[in-house]
């Protein structure tokens, strides 16, 4: 199908877009790497009057250090993630992630800010993102603000960034010397997760030091498996005391039921998966 009939606007500033965005309000519609929105104009199932495109803003692209966090602009595409020394060092979890989202080609086109505003839970980057502890740097027209990562994902779609907003960048904390595991279950390559688990995992002399666990399609946002991170703590890294500990990760969870499994079915997928992941990550 034809996307139907719409203005297309190509700034090369984030102060040029975010007076496009002001100009034509709720009938503007941003264009990061186009791999969800493009879809959706082409289904007509969104018919904007303009399109933004941010594609020509070079100061949203780039991997870089600043004092203990990693900053990733929200226009690097997956594939820079991947070929970054600083993410395979710093953040493990987010580059096994962003290694699972579907093939080479959309990992060129794709956006990792793109990924979290669309805020699908199913996608591959919103639970390692909370996991990690990321800060989503949000800017407007009054100037940037921050926001917490467990605050960044409100509902289905739906993230912290408002109307006339950009998400610019996102500052991860450095997790280096973490063992870090992203297990995803799917039917066939490169689809969406059924269930995916991100763990990040520190150990010491043998014991569970500190875990971040975060949960992929078990909810209408990423969630954190809390009561699993607290559960690991101090635990000795064994199969047993792994399984015990893991056995609360759908603790809290409303997991969707569609074509691909009902809601207990992805309860009973999302413990077995956290115990492979922890064990997984604690190994390395």
């Amino acid at each position: 199908m034809i996307p139907a009939a719409f203005d297309y606007v190509a700034p090369t500033s984030v102060a040029d877009a975010l007076a496009a965005l002001a100009e034509h309000g709720d009938d503007a519609k941003v264009l990061a790497g186009g791999q969800s929105l493009i879809p959706i104009l082409r289904m007509r199932l969104n018919t904007p009057e303009t399109v933004v495109d941010l594609g020509r803003i070079e100061e949203l692209r780039g991997i870089r250090e600043d004092g203990d966090a990693i900053v990733i602009g929200a226009m690097t595409p997956y594939a820079d993630v991947l070929g970054s020394d600083l993410v395979r060092e710093h953040l493990g979890l987010l580059y096994k992630a962003v290694a699972e989202v579907a093939d080479p080609q959309i990992r060129r086109r794709g956006t990792i800010g793109g990924a979290l505003v669309h805020a699908d839970p199913a996608g591959d980057v919103g639970a390692p993102a909370l996991a990690l502890g990321a800060e989503f740097v949000i800017t407007g027209q009054g100037g940037e603000r921050t926001v917490p990562a467990e605050e960044f994902f409100r509902d289905l779609f739906e993230t912290a960034v408002e109307d006339g907003e950009l998400l610019t960048a996102v500052r991860f904390p450095r997790h280096t010397g973490w063992g870090s595991h992203y297990e995803k279950f799917v039917r066939v390559a490169h689809q969406w997760s059924i269930v995916a688990v991100a763990a990040a995992v520190r150990v010491e002399g043998g014991t569970i030091a500190e875990a971040r666990v975060g949960l992929t399609n078990m909810g209408a946002t990423p969630l954190r498996a809390k009561a699993v991170e607290e559960a690991l703590v101090g635990k000795e890294l064994t199969e047993d005391a792994v399984a015990e500990a893991c056995a609360a990760a759908a603790e809290g969870t409303r997991p969707p039921t569609d074509l691909n499994g009902d809601s207990d079915y992805r309860r009973h997928l999302a413990t077995v998966l956290t115990r492979r992941a922890v064990l997984a990550a604690a190994g390395g």
